[in-house]
Formats: C-alpha cells, sequence, structure tokens
C-alpha cells in the first residue's frame, strides 16, 4: 500500500514529472492519493488539466481513482492504465503528447485573463512563466511559502 500525499503540507509531484511518459500523471496520482485520504487540501483530482490525460489516454478518472484508493503503487497505476486505456498509444505519441502539454498556453481569452491574473497576483515581475505548467509550479511554490 503506499502513502497518500498529504496536500495540505506540501504540493503534488510538478506536472512536468512523467511516468511512463506521460507528463501530469504522477500529479494526478498524487491528488488522486490525497483525496482519498481526505487530505487533498485545495487540490482537486480529475479537473480540467487532469482531464486532458483522461481523455488521451481514454481511461475513466472514476475508474482510475478507484485504482488509486485501493492503494496501487504508480508502477501498478501505469500497468493498469495498459490494460484499461482506449486506443493504445505508442511511445512517440505519448512523447509528443506530454511535450505538447509541456508548451501549452492559455488558447483563449477567458483562460488569458485568468492565467494573466493569477501570473500577476503571485509573482506579476516574473518574466518567464507563459505556460500553463510555468504557472502550476509557481503557484505550488509560492502556495507552500516560496519567495517569488
Amino acid at each position: 500500500m503506499t502513502s497518500p500525499t498529504d496536500l495540505t503540507k506540501r504540493p503534488p509531484r510538478g506536472a512536468r514529472c512523467r511516468l511512463g511518459g506521460f507528463a501530469i500523471l504522477p500529479r494526478i496520482i498524487d491528488k488522486g492519493r490525497a483525496v482519498a485520504a481526505g487530505t487533498n487540501g485545495e487540490f482537486n483530482y480529475a479537473c480540467p488539466l487532469d482531464m486532458e490525460f483522461f481523455d488521451f489516454a481514454s481511461v475513466d478518472p472514476q475508474d482510475f481513482q478507484k485504482q488509486i484508493a485501493a492503494g496501487l503503487g504508480d508502477g501498478d497505476l501505469l500497468t493498469w492504465i495498459g490494460q484499461n486505456s482506449g486506443p493504445k498509444r505508442r511511445a512517440h505519441e505519448i512523447a509528443l503528447w506530454s511535450r505538447f502539454m509541456e508548451d501549452r498556453v492559455p488558447s483563449d481569452p477567458e483562460s488569458r485573463e485568468f492565467f494573466h491574473g493569477a501570473h500577476k497576483a503571485t509573482a506579476g515581475a516574473r518574466s518567464d512563466i507563459g505556460t500553463w505548467f510555468d504557472l502550476l509550479d509557481l503557484d505550488d511554490y509560492a502556495s507552500f511559502g516560496g519567495k517569488v
């Protein structure tokens, strides 16, 4: 049985962390474990960013959460994804999708407004915050006492 991450004390793994080549997946697992333990704090499992993974992998988030709650380790969860996903993704497809996710920027006026507001409120003077993953890293850092 894998110990849950207490997301009231520290953030989940970063969105750039990969498991099986999938960006975001370790973060999703940490949030799922915390939800199962009731220690997710302000972190939400199956948020819109998580859903990008679930849609790409063709995995049902509730079914995956059941596996997380059962205590499966990261490797076993990756095996479960391989056995229960929709079309099997090849390594180059996973790599391209993960790279796309890393480089993703706000693409519509509403998301750009949200992004820039959050950036400005957290560390408006920083010019290196351009992608959603950058903003997540910044928010995780600042939310847990980091000085920006």
